[in-house]
Protein backbone atom coordinates (compact mmCIF):
# COMPACT_ATOMS: atom_id res chain seq x y z
CA UNK A 1 0.00 0.00 0.00
CA UNK A 2 1.55 3.43 -0.53
CA UNK A 3 1.83 6.04 1.50
CA UNK A 4 -0.46 8.29 0.27
CA UNK A 5 -2.92 5.72 0.82
CA UNK A 6 -1.61 4.51 3.87
CA UNK A 7 -2.16 8.61 4.98
CA UNK A 8 -5.35 8.90 3.66
CA UNK A 9 -6.92 5.98 5.70
CA UNK A 10 -5.11 7.45 8.91
CA UNK A 11 -7.08 10.47 8.44
CA UNK A 12 -10.43 9.01 8.68
CA UNK A 13 -10.26 8.19 11.96
CA UNK A 14 -10.06 12.13 12.71
CA UNK A 15 -12.88 13.15 10.08
CA UNK A 16 -16.92 14.07 11.20
CA UNK A 17 -19.39 11.78 10.22
CA UNK A 18 -20.31 14.53 7.23
CA UNK A 19 -17.04 14.12 6.19
CA UNK A 20 -17.06 10.60 6.24
CA UNK A 21 -20.54 10.22 4.03
CA UNK A 22 -18.52 13.64 1.88
CA UNK A 23 -15.74 11.14 1.38
CA UNK A 24 -18.09 7.81 1.10
CA UNK A 25 -19.63 9.69 -1.83
CA UNK A 26 -16.37 10.22 -3.40
CA UNK A 27 -14.27 7.85 -3.17
CA UNK A 28 -16.98 4.96 -3.99
CA UNK A 29 -19.43 6.57 -6.30
CA UNK A 30 -22.21 6.45 -4.01
CA UNK A 31 -23.96 7.64 -1.65
CA UNK A 32 -25.21 7.12 1.90
CA UNK A 33 -27.21 8.36 4.99
CA UNK A 34 -25.41 5.87 7.27
CA UNK A 35 -24.10 7.36 10.23
CA UNK A 36 -21.98 4.18 11.34
CA UNK A 37 -18.75 5.41 11.61
CA UNK A 38 -17.14 1.89 11.27
CA UNK A 39 -19.31 1.12 7.79
CA UNK A 40 -17.85 4.07 6.77
CA UNK A 41 -14.64 4.28 7.42
CA UNK A 42 -14.38 0.24 6.43
CA UNK A 43 -15.63 1.15 2.79
CA UNK A 44 -13.74 3.87 2.23
CA UNK A 45 -10.85 2.26 3.11
CA UNK A 46 -11.34 -0.82 1.13
CA UNK A 47 -12.29 1.28 -1.96
CA UNK A 48 -8.87 3.36 -1.53
CA UNK A 49 -7.19 0.24 -0.84
CA UNK A 50 -8.76 -1.20 -4.32
CA UNK A 51 -7.86 1.94 -6.10
CA UNK A 52 -3.89 1.71 -4.97
CA UNK A 53 -3.65 -1.93 -5.92
CA UNK A 54 -5.14 -1.16 -8.94
CA UNK A 55 -2.96 1.36 -10.00
CA UNK A 56 -0.34 -0.92 -9.57
CA UNK A 57 -1.64 -3.61 -12.14
CA UNK A 58 -0.16 -2.46 -15.60
CA UNK A 59 -0.60 -5.77 -17.73
CA UNK A 60 -0.40 -9.11 -16.87
CA UNK A 61 3.59 -10.24 -17.03
CA UNK A 62 4.81 -12.37 -20.07
CA UNK A 63 4.89 -15.81 -19.54
CA UNK A 64 7.88 -17.28 -17.82
CA UNK A 65 10.55 -18.96 -19.40
CA UNK A 66 11.19 -22.63 -19.81
CA UNK A 67 13.22 -23.26 -16.04
CA UNK A 68 11.61 -20.24 -14.35
CA UNK A 69 10.63 -21.05 -10.89
CA UNK A 70 7.43 -22.41 -9.73
CA UNK A 71 6.79 -18.94 -8.08
CA UNK A 72 7.38 -17.20 -11.08
CA UNK A 73 5.35 -19.07 -12.95
CA UNK A 74 2.59 -18.70 -10.14
CA UNK A 75 2.59 -14.90 -9.93
CA UNK A 76 2.04 -14.70 -13.98
CA UNK A 77 -0.78 -16.79 -13.60
CA UNK A 78 -2.51 -14.82 -10.72
CA UNK A 79 -1.75 -11.20 -12.51
CA UNK A 80 -3.81 -13.25 -16.01
CA UNK A 81 -6.70 -14.14 -13.66
CA UNK A 82 -6.51 -10.67 -12.54
CA UNK A 83 -5.95 -9.10 -15.59
CA UNK A 84 -9.25 -11.19 -16.42
CA UNK A 85 -11.31 -9.76 -13.57
CA UNK A 86 -10.65 -6.20 -14.60
CA UNK A 87 -12.32 -6.86 -18.39
CA UNK A 88 -15.65 -8.13 -16.88
CA UNK A 89 -17.98 -5.45 -16.81
CA UNK A 90 -19.80 -4.59 -13.45
CA UNK A 91 -22.85 -7.27 -13.59
CA UNK A 92 -20.36 -10.04 -14.17
CA UNK A 93 -18.18 -8.47 -11.29
CA UNK A 94 -21.31 -8.44 -9.15
CA UNK A 95 -22.35 -12.18 -10.18
CA UNK A 96 -18.24 -13.40 -9.60
CA UNK A 97 -18.41 -11.50 -5.89
CA UNK A 98 -21.44 -13.46 -4.96
CA UNK A 99 -19.51 -16.83 -6.30
CA UNK A 100 -16.39 -15.64 -4.58
CA UNK A 101 -16.75 -13.84 -1.64
CA UNK A 102 -20.66 -15.16 -0.66
CA UNK A 103 -22.68 -12.54 -0.28
CA UNK A 104 -24.11 -9.94 -2.41
CA UNK A 105 -22.75 -6.49 -3.04
CA UNK A 106 -24.94 -3.58 -4.60
CA UNK A 107 -21.29 -1.72 -5.66
CA UNK A 108 -21.00 -0.62 -8.70
CA UNK A 109 -17.17 0.04 -8.18
CA UNK A 110 -15.31 -2.03 -10.33
CA UNK A 111 -12.01 -1.64 -8.81
CA UNK A 112 -13.30 -2.17 -5.40
CA UNK A 113 -14.81 -5.70 -6.40
CA UNK A 114 -11.81 -6.71 -7.87
CA UNK A 115 -9.78 -5.74 -4.76
CA UNK A 116 -12.08 -7.66 -2.71
CA UNK A 117 -12.94 -10.79 -4.86
CA UNK A 118 -8.91 -10.98 -4.99
CA UNK A 119 -8.89 -10.49 -1.58
CA UNK A 120 -11.09 -13.50 -0.71
CA UNK A 121 -9.71 -15.69 -3.17
CA UNK A 122 -6.23 -14.85 -0.99
CA UNK A 123 -7.93 -16.04 2.35
CA UNK A 124 -7.06 -12.40 3.48
CA UNK A 125 -11.03 -11.56 4.41
CA UNK A 126 -13.68 -14.02 5.80
CA UNK A 127 -16.10 -14.84 3.55
CA UNK A 128 -19.97 -15.79 3.64
CA UNK A 129 -22.89 -13.98 4.82
CA UNK A 130 -22.43 -10.98 7.70
CA UNK A 131 -23.69 -12.12 10.43
CA UNK A 132 -26.89 -10.30 11.62
CA UNK A 133 -27.19 -8.64 15.39
CA UNK A 134 -30.27 -9.78 15.08
CA UNK A 135 -31.21 -13.13 17.47
CA UNK A 136 -33.95 -15.32 17.03
CA UNK A 137 -36.69 -14.96 18.88
CA UNK A 138 -35.70 -11.76 20.14
CA UNK A 139 -37.43 -8.27 18.82
CA UNK A 140 -35.68 -5.19 18.32
CA UNK A 141 -37.14 -1.45 18.84
CA UNK A 142 -35.18 1.65 17.21
CA UNK A 143 -35.47 4.38 19.48
CA UNK A 144 -34.94 8.02 17.80
CA UNK A 145 -32.84 10.37 19.03
CA UNK A 146 -32.25 13.66 17.76
CA UNK A 147 -29.81 15.95 18.68
CA UNK A 148 -27.81 19.15 17.43
CA UNK A 149 -24.85 18.18 15.08
CA UNK A 150 -22.56 20.10 17.64
CA UNK A 151 -23.95 18.26 20.39
CA UNK A 152 -23.58 15.14 18.99
CA UNK A 153 -19.60 15.86 18.09
CA UNK A 154 -18.77 16.89 21.73
CA UNK A 155 -20.62 13.43 22.76
CA UNK A 156 -18.72 11.86 20.38
CA UNK A 157 -15.17 13.76 21.62
CA UNK A 158 -16.37 12.56 25.21
CA UNK A 159 -16.70 8.78 24.75
CA UNK A 160 -13.42 8.43 22.39
CA UNK A 161 -11.32 10.42 25.02
CA UNK A 162 -12.61 7.62 27.99
CA UNK A 163 -11.43 5.11 25.69
CA UNK A 164 -14.87 3.77 24.86
CA UNK A 165 -15.34 1.70 21.50
CA UNK A 166 -18.63 3.44 20.16
CA UNK A 167 -21.62 5.58 20.84
CA UNK A 168 -23.79 2.33 21.50
CA UNK A 169 -21.60 1.33 24.14
CA UNK A 170 -21.62 4.61 25.44
CA UNK A 171 -25.33 4.86 25.82
CA UNK A 172 -25.98 1.73 27.09
CA UNK A 173 -23.42 2.15 29.63
CA UNK A 174 -25.06 6.03 30.66
CA UNK A 175 -28.49 4.46 30.66
CA UNK A 176 -27.33 1.71 32.76
CA UNK A 177 -26.03 4.25 35.16
CA UNK A 178 -27.96 6.26 35.50
CA UNK A 179 -30.89 3.66 36.12
CA UNK A 180 -28.95 2.13 38.48
CA UNK A 181 -29.29 5.88 40.33
CA UNK A 182 -32.58 6.02 40.10
CA UNK A 183 -32.84 2.76 42.16
CA UNK A 184 -34.04 0.66 38.80
CA UNK A 185 -31.34 -2.20 39.53
CA UNK A 186 -32.96 -5.06 37.79
CA UNK A 187 -33.06 -3.09 34.73
CA UNK A 188 -30.00 -1.60 34.73
CA UNK A 189 -28.92 -5.04 34.67
CA UNK A 190 -30.29 -5.21 31.45
CA UNK A 191 -28.14 -2.87 29.90
CA UNK A 192 -25.17 -4.14 31.45
CA UNK A 193 -25.67 -8.01 29.93
CA UNK A 194 -26.79 -6.15 26.46
CA UNK A 195 -23.07 -4.36 26.80
CA UNK A 196 -21.44 -8.05 27.22
CA UNK A 197 -23.43 -9.41 24.44
CA UNK A 198 -22.10 -6.53 21.84
CA UNK A 199 -18.84 -6.70 22.63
Amino acid sequence: MSKTTKKAIANLGNMKVNELQAKFAEVTGETTRSPNRKFLVRRISETLQAADAGAKVTKAPEAAAPGADTEAAAQTESAAVGGKLTRLEVPELQASYLEVVGRPTGSTNKAYMVWKIREAQKGRIPVGPRKSAHREGVTFKVLPLRMEAVVVDKLDEAWRSRGIKSRMEFFRGALGHYLKELGAEDVAALFATASAEAT
